[in-house]
């Protein structure tokens, strides 16, 4: 049975196979600690889901605008403005089936066949696979755990060429919980200054789950706001993964490019999600903010644990809820018969042998490292990292 030649462009996220294969081992009755969640472990809040109910009462069962119901577009707008003193207007805004549609959208709305797309590693998973998918060209960037896994002005100016037409990031960063400050986005803003023809993606579904306190989006530099494709969303921030609910904020030429893609993959995002992603981003962030206290108290605890392993090295994550420790000392060590040559067998050695997930760092494009997330219980965590410590011991 021949498929098409478009599935051999890109390949299955690992973040999601290694969810699959705790799974499989969870189904046959072993106790799997999941490190490699890349959600939070709270339930959505009860004001939210209060409003979802309400609109299953009042009939919102019927298809959607492409681009999401006009009003929660208008508080998409008033969220913005609000948080990150950005001002939009309904028409710059897309509303689609979570952030990943969002980026998708987003892409093949920009990148021509050929067209090389910037990259700075780590990075999250899909962003590369989607530009293939689109038949554009990565280049990747990578960056140092010296400078804080953050792209520096001259690695940017010396990636651009004639060719470059996106830039793609995050802050804060799926893996490396890397911030980018106002001065920093500034510095990098100078260097795009010079390059009309680049469009800007930049990814702040983490914003919320921030340490340092204020959220810097390089859109807020006004002359390049008409390149920016700000991408957000309401699974983090708002404890809403299984929800689905992305959205974008761009130039409204952009943003009519999406809408015409989107109609025709899936047209407008569910309706109950949507009157609930109203209440949202309408009421109090005291749900969020107390969502991101437990998050920080858990980064304390997780730097302490991760320390206490010999011979890994790992930079503190300013947001988002990952460590990304670098691990390739135990490159080239076995226990028994288990030998360890990469990020992927050391990865495989601990679910299998420490009954522990995380995933590997070679997905992000760092294979010197693994990506463990504290998006689950304290006891959890310290569970996890004992068996973690136990594993790593056992291997010389």
């Amino acid at each position: 049975m021949q498929l098409s030649s478009r599935l051999l462009r890109f390949n299955e996220p690992e973040t999601l196979k290694m969810a699959k294969l705790g799974r499989e081992l969870r189904a046959q009755g072993i106790d799997i600690t999941d490190l490699s969640l890349g959600e939070p472990d709270f339930d959505t809040p009860q004001h939210i889901k209060d409003a979802a109910k309400q609109a299953i009462d009042d009939n919102y069962s019927h298809y959607t605008p492409v681009a999401g119901y006009a009003d929660l577009r208008q508080a998409i707008c008033d969220k913005l403005r609000r948080d990150n003193d950005l001002t939009y207007t309904p028409d710059q805004i897309v509303v689609s089936t979570g952030a990943k549609q969002s980026i998708a959208n987003a892409v093949l709305s920009v990148v021509d066949i050929g067209d090389e797309v910037i990259i700075p590693t780590p990075y999250w998973v899909t962003y590369s696979e989607i530009v293939k998918l689109g038949q554009g060209e990565v280049r990747f960037v990578n960056t140092s755990l010296k400078n804080g896994y953050k792209i520096t002005p001259q690695e940017l100016e010396e990636a651009i060429t004639d060719r470059t037409r996106l830039f793609m990031f995050s802050s804060p960063c799926n893996p490396t919980g890397a911030v980018y400050t106002k001065a920093e986005l500034a510095a990098l803003a100078e260097v795009f200054r010079k390059y009309p023809n680049v469009f800007i993606m930049s990814d702040e579904i983490y914003e919320y789950i921030n340490f340092t306190g204020k959220h810097e989006s390089i859109a807020q530099f006004d002359f390049l706001k008409d390149r920016i494709i700000i991408v957000n969303g309401l699974s983090k921030g708002f404890a809403m993964t299984g929800w689905r609910l992305g959205y974008i904020a761009a130039h409204a030429t952009v943003a009519k490019a999406c809408d015409k893609i989107q109609g025709q993959f899936t047209s407008g995002a569910n309706a109950v999600t949507q009157r609930a992603a109203i209440t949202a981003l309408n009421a109090s962030l005291d749900s969020t903010m107390a969502m991101v206290k437990e998050f920080e108290r858990r980064k304390k605890r997780v730097l302490e644990l991760i320390h206490e392993i010999p011979n890994v090295l790992c930079n503190e994550p300013d947001g988002a809820f990952y460590l990304f420790p670098m691990v390739n000392y135990y490159f080239g060590k076995k226990d028994g018969d288990d030998m360890i040559d990469n990020a992927d067998d050391l990865c495989m050695y601990l679910l299998n042998k420490a009954h522990v997930s995380t995933v590997t760092g070679k997905a992000f494009g760092e294979p010197n490292c693994i990506r463990i997330s504290f998006a689950n219980s304290m006891e959890n965590i310290e569970k996890g990292f004992t068996k973690i410590r136990e594993a790593l011991a056992k291997l010389s």
